[in-house]
């Protein structure tokens, strides 16, 4: 499957903009992942949105809240996405740093930026090299899935890497942790060896020496129970099915008596707070979904 942009939008430095497109450069199906399954019928375990008292509830019933001292300030998804910032477009570098400058615990997710089109290779390659010549990071902010970020870019190969970096305020203070171990400078024989030992195993960062030794086994572990005829196996189950989810069957027989007024033994239709009309609109309790109250 091709990758697909995560954002689009362009690289300022100066009055020169770069159009981009930036990539996730990790991906998790190369971890072993397990599904949640309720043993005694086999069957997948989903989760739902559900309000207590109601049930579950419609995605467009849903709005955001902020919690406070007196319950939640509710907004609009909509609203937030409406918030107007150059950073939704636009990475501009303010600021270069040398390579070394970032403590490592800022650096949060890698990503791969690649020119929009030839147009743009140019400018693109121009500033890969400028950094790579200068032991340069580039350090700016855009706003992706919802949240600004920090970002560093450094070149990386061919191209351009951008690794998200997390705030000063995301940051925890290291003192407290590291309180009680003395500051004082080892020294002696010790240290000798242990700088020795080192030396002796110091060579070129190569990823590919390095395997998931973990990950190795449960796919041995797997693999065997596949090829074992005692392993019990059930079949994939991708949607609901008969008899799978009460809850579900049951909010949808309530909200179906609401809709077509469904009443009781003597055929009248009863009037309950927070049900829905025959045109689906909501009768009592809250407006839209989205009223605070």
């Amino acid at each position: 499957m091709a990758a697909r942009a995560i954002w689009k939008g362009q690289i300022r430095l100066s009055l020169v903009s770069i159009p981009v497109e930036i990539y996730s450069a990790t991906k998790s199906g190369a971890r072993v992942s397990f599904r949640q399954i309720h043993e005694p019928s086999g069957k997948r375990v989903r989760y739902e949105k559900t309000v207590p008292g109601i049930g579950p509830v419609d995605a467009d019933e849903i709005v955001k809240g902020y919690e406070t001292d007196d319950g939640y300030v509710l907004i609009d998804p909509d609203e937030i996405d409406d918030i107007k910032l150059e950073t939704k477009k636009t990475l501009e570098l303010v600021q270069f740093v040398g390579q070394a400058e970032i403590p490592p615990l800022y650096y949060d997710k890698p990503y791969y930026v690649v020119a929009l089109d030839d147009l743009a290779e140019e400018a693109y390659r121009v500033v890969r090299d400028a950094l790579r010549r200068e032991g340069k990071v580039g350090l700016g902010q855009l706003t992706m899935r919802g949240k600004e970020y920090l970002a560093a870019i450094r070149p990386c190969g061919d191209g351009l890497l951008l690794e998200t970096l997390r705030y000063a305020d995301e940051i925890r203070d290291a003192a407290p942790m590291f309180a009680e171990i003395s500051e004082e400078e080892s020294e002696g024989e010790l240290l000798d060896v242990a700088t020795d030992l080192i030396e002796r195993k110091t060579k070129p960062f190569d990823a590919t020496a390095f395997h998931d030794a973990y990950a190795d086994a449960l796919r041995d572990l797997l693999e065997a129970k596949r090829k074992d005829r005692s392993t019990r196996t059930v079949e994939q189950d991708e949607g609901p099915t008969e008899g799978e989810n009460v809850v579900d069957l049951m909010g949808a027989l309530k909200k179906s008596l609401d809709r077509t007024g469904g009443g009781d033994k003597g055929g009248k239709a009863k009037s309950k707070g927070g049900g829905k009309s025959a045109k689906g609109k909501s009768t009592g309790g809250k407006s839209g979904g989205k009223k605070a109250s």
